[in-house]
């Protein structure tokens, strides 16, 4: 991400490291998208065919160990305020929380809805599927997660201090090199 910002026009670079926690889980959450949903279609097209919504929940649930491992040491590396084992706690009732929200859309879409073989052909069922559960749920449960890992998780701000590693990085203005031990 570094070499990316780096390269960026002014204005953008700004606005990119104010809100580079933003900018980091939302690639944390497009990383564990792709997973979710590799799993997701793996398990549903093979061995619970006739579970889509545990297979949700499955893929969602291997895409959430993935998602801590990264928000804590990437994402929101310099927020903290809590034990490990509070934080890893809190962290997974969000994310259990998450996962309901997640798999709702699809339960509905399903069940209540009935948008499924024989009401709807194949593909109108792949595509419902694929809007509720991968669409929909996801963006639900992504606002849901930002929102409780900031609130609860990860509540203090600058906790862990932040390595400066490059010039653009620096929170100085003008300064860079000084901040640096650089003349």
């Amino acid at each position: 991400m570094e070499n990316v910002v780096r390269r960026l026009p002014e204005p953008l670079r700004s606005q990119a490291l104010k809100h580079r926690e933003l900018l980091k889980f939302a690639m944390v959450g497009g990383t564990c998208f792709v997973i979710d949903t590799a799993i997701f279609y793996a398990l549903k097209l093979t061995v619970l065919t006739e579970k889509p919504v545990t297979a949700k929940i499955v893929a969602t649930l291997v895409a959430t160990i993935v998602s801590y491992v990264l928000n804590r040491e990437w994402s929101f590396k310099t927020r903290g305020g809590r034990e490990r084992h509070h934080e890893a706690a809190l962290f997974f009732l969000v994310n259990g929380i998450g996962i309901a929200i997640n798999s709702m859309p699809l339960w509905v879409s399903r069940y209540l809805l009935h948008l499924q073989e024989p009401n709807i052909s194949r593909l109108g069922e792949e595509f419902a599927d694929f809007v509720s559960a991968q669409i929909i749920g996801t963006l639900l449960a992504m606002a849901f997660r930002w929102w409780g890992y900031k609130k609860w998780v990860f509540p203090e701000a600058d906790f862990r201090p932040r390595r400066v590693t490059r010039s653009y990085d620096s929170p100085n203005d003008g300064s860079d090199d000084e901040a640096l031990g650089r003349s």
